[in-house]
């Protein structure tokens, strides 16, 4: 089996709801001079071999010898066209914006997931202690925007961790953001994947917590009705083209990684629904809400079945991850600062268009 092949056959195996939703996550192989690594908004459960875009790694690395522009909007610019100049002739798909930190790892290959029972470590207010208990020869690297800001710091990172321990870490974790595994073969991520989840089921279950929300029975047909043509009476006919539903659960209380944000919003409705309410939330946080909280159920909206329905996946995942987040201190939500470049950063926007199928 080929290499291509075979991280196809990875992102296949890591690309389920477990691990990653919409079309959150990346993937990459490499030998000397070459990185092939997912394209943007393209989701791993869907990825083929042929889909993978072939960059330059040596066009890739020059990225941390320039001195970017201070503007976020500007460095972000500067990046993704020097990216894009990295691409192999006849490649003409955009790649994922963490290749540079993909093409760091030396390792073969790379798989980067955010998995909820992960991210209940990683989205906690002492996940650093935690990890450096649970998983001593892993890397952990606070918060920062991802980009280029992300694969800089996580590249000095990695070369601290090397030059200490005369091997590179095969398990990076980005406070509220995700993990990254690498290794020289197939079951090497295989097997790092396994310890990382075993560990931590076990240690949510050493704090009494379940590993998943409890399922509960959907809205009944009346309630289900009457909300959702309160939603279409309140809202724009672009914000509630579609609405998708469930039984109850605790809403998030904040934004927890930039997958929140791009999908579910940073912020979410809590309480009854009214035209006073949405308005007071549109005062408040700049925009309307894509996801409501009742006692009898939730309600996402969105122009599209899909748009709706990823809203409430990630709506649901963020309630999960700051449950299991209580297991070591509680969550740890992200600044204004961070949510505000994720909100306002392009690459996102494009990632979830292509993702939802609307470009």
């Amino acid at each position: 089996m080929d290499n291509i092949t075979t991280i196809a056959e990875l992102s296949h195996e890591f690309g389920g709801p477990e691990y990653v939703l919409g079309g959150g996550g990346n993937t990459s192989v490499k030998d000397e001079t070459t990185l092939w690594v997912k394209p943007s908004g393209v989701t791993l459960l869907d990825i083929r071999p042929e889909d993978f875009v072939a960059l330059d790694r040596a066009g890739l690395a020059k990225l941390f010898a320039i001195e970017p522009p201070v503007d976020p909007e500007a460095r972000e610019a500067r990046v993704k066209e020097m990216v894009m100049a990295a691409r192999r002739s006849g490649a003409e798909r955009r790649p994922s914006v963490e290749a540079p930190l993909h093409n760091v790892f030396p390792q073969r290959y790379v798989v980067h997931t955010h998995p909820a029972l992960v991210n209940g470590l990683a989205c906690a207010i002492h996940g650093a202690e935690a990890c450096s208990r649970l998983f001593p020869e892993a890397l952990w690297l606070p918060y920062c925007d991802p980009g280029f800001t992300l694969s800089r710091e996580a590249r000095r990172a990695i070369g601290d961790y090397t030059e200490r321990w005369g091997v590179a870490p095969g398990v990076l974790i980005i406070e509220n953001h995700g993990v990254f595994v690498a290794g020289e073969s197939a079951e090497d991520i295989r097997a790092a994947y396994r310890q990382l989840i075993e560990t931590l089921r076990a240690e949510y279950r050493a704090a009494g917590l379940e590993c998943d929300l409890p399922p509960t029975p959907p809205p009944d047909r009346e309630t289900d009705e009457r909300m959702r043509q309160r939603l279409r009476t309140i809202l724009s006919a672009d914000e509630v083209s579609h609405v998708a539903s469930s039984g109850p659960f605790p809403p998030p209380r904040g934004p927890l990684t930039p997958d929140h944000v791009v999908y579910a919003r940073a912020f979410v409705h809590v309480g009854p629904i009214s035209a006073r309410s949405v308005a007071a939330f549109r005062r408040q946080h700049g925009y309307g809400p894509r996801v409501f909280f009742d006692p009898a159920g939730v309600w996402a909206v969105g122009a599209t079945e899909k748009e709706a329905q990823m809203a409430l996946a990630f709506a649901r995942d963020g309630a999960r991850v700051q449950y299991l987040a209580a297991a070591f201190g509680g969550p740890k939500y992200l600044g204004d600062r961070s949510r505000a470049f994720i909100e306002g950063w392009e690459v996102e926007h494009y990632r979830r268009q292509v993702s939802l199928g609307a470009g």
